[in-house]
């Protein structure tokens, strides 16, 4: 079989596989070690080694440390009821607002991506806490699920990102190290946090039954004074945590592993502070963060397996070969490489669209000569997309399942539709100008 029928057949068979509902992990290794042994001739000796020094590689990875504590942060700040009391004071205070609810939903979202980066976690609670709350008022079904979904996913991409760990462990370069990326995902989240801003503020002034505000006698139930005091008491324990975190990677004065420590630790604080740190806590927080730990490193050896063998076969070489052969100029290569990374996320988890392409696309980006780092956080966009995107976004079915009765799951196809075509005109502008990716790490980490 020729090189070129190798790569063709080795991504058909794991797309079939993935689309029949086996799990990606094990997919992953399963057709690596397939055509691992056609390739190399059935030497199961060879592939052990290559297998194992992958694993060992993985476990030696200091960069990957960070991954638990990051999850034990989500967890404990899941549990601490931190978002709870925040969307509460932005209820009285933007409640007023057409649309001011949902903008509500936005704020609060985009800090507690600031604090979590699991968008389970941030799906979830806003569905129980804000859905019974924007239903009641009003607000259509659709748009109350695509606020929601958008701005839950937001935590994939504002730092600290799980994502970005993965992506920065997968890469090796300093261009895009954690704390490059970190850096670089600042604007792009707060731009997409402002696209939904906007969005919805305009769409509910331009038909109010879409978003209509809170009466006037509920809005004035409290002072102005009132007002800031619960607004400022919901937020500022929130941002101290985002600053330790943050501040101390951005400042050079911790990596992204002891900083990612600094913030379990600050989560813990933030839960015994609001009296819900206790043993049950304890131990539902570690648990979860040992069963998510133990996923995301499965698809990581997985994963690293299947890109390996793919790469020591000559397969990264075709794909290279046909785009950059081809002719084509680069920004219609680049386009392609996006449409591909979009298209893969309507099927598949954003872990392993990362482990099968960047090392793919990487060295085909190198080679065209874009800024490593400015097209690591264009793909990291393009992956939030992944967990809205129809039919199988992540998002979409975590909202699901705490939906009202009523919900159906076209209710919350329709209301997605125009915060994805939101995400796409958030990557165009990222791509129009890349200084709003690089001009912070080049601020705190130099060029």
């Amino acid at each position: 079989m020729s090189l070129e029928m190798m790569t063709i057949a080795m991504f058909v068979v794991l797309i079939l596989l993935i689309l029949l509902g086996h799990p990606l992990a094990f997919t992953l290794a399963g057709v690596a070690t397939l055509f691992g042994l056609i390739d190399n001739g059935g030497n199961v000796g060879h592939l052990f080694d290559m297998f194992a020094n992958n694993c060992w590689g993985l476990m030696n990875n200091y960069v990957l440390v960070a991954i638990p504590l990051f999850i034990l942060m989500a967890q404990l700040l899941d549990r601490s009821q931190v978002a709870n009391q925040l969307f509460e004071a932005l209820y009285i205070v933007l409640g007023a607002v057409k649309g001011g609810l949902g903008l509500a939903v936005v704020l609060v979202c985009t800090v507690f991506a600031a604090t979590t980066g699991i968008i389970g976690a941030s799906v979830v609670a806003m569905g129980l806490l804000a859905t019974p709350a924007l239903l009641s008022k009003g607000y259509q079904k659709e748009m109350a699920s695509g606020i929601i979904c958008a701005s839950g996913t937001l935590g994939i991409l504002i730092p600290p990102s799980i994502m970005m760990v993965v992506y920065g462990g997968l890469t090796g370069l300093k261009e895009t190290s954690v704390g490059n990326l970190f850096a670089g995902a600042i604007f792009p989240g707060l731009i997409l946090a402002g696209l939904y801003f906007a969005y919805i503020l305009i769409r509910c002034n331009i038909n109010p039954e879409l978003g209509p505000p809170i009466s006037r006698e509920e809005a004035n139930k409290w002072s102005a004074k009132q007002k800031w005091f619960m607004t400022l008491k919901s937020l500022i324990p929130p941002l101290a945590l985002i600053l330790a975190v943050m501040g101390t990677i951005l400042a050079g004065v911790a990596t992204p592993t002891e900083a990612a420590g600094l913030g379990a630790l600050g989560a813990a604080l933030l839960a015994a502070a609001n009296r819900k740190l206790n043993w049950v806590v304890i131990r539902d927080a570690s648990y979860s963060t040992m069963k998510t730990t133990a996923m995301v490193m499965m698809l990581f050896i997985g994963g690293k397996f299947f890109s390996t063998v793919f790469l020591s076969m000559g397969g990264g070489d075709v794909v290279a070969d046909l785009m950059i052969g081809s002719g084509l100029n680069r920004w219609v290569v680049l386009a392609i490489m996006m449409g591909i990374v979009f298209l893969m996320g309507m099927f598949i988890d954003w872990a392993a669209i990362l482990l099968i392409t960047v090392p793919i696309f990487m060295p085909i980006v190198m080679e065209l000569g874009f800024n490593p780092l400015w097209f690591s956080i264009l793909m990291c966009v393009n992956l939030q997309t992944s967990f809205v995107t129809p039919p199988f976004g992540y998002a979409l079915f975590y909202f699901a399942g705490v939906a009202p009765k009523g919900y159906t799951m076209m209710h919350i196809y329709r209301g997605i539709g125009p915060f994805i075509v939101l995400q796409i005109i958030g990557l165009a502008l990222l791509v129009a100008f890349p200084p709003l990716i690089t001009w912070l790490p080049e601020l705190f980490f130099g060029s």
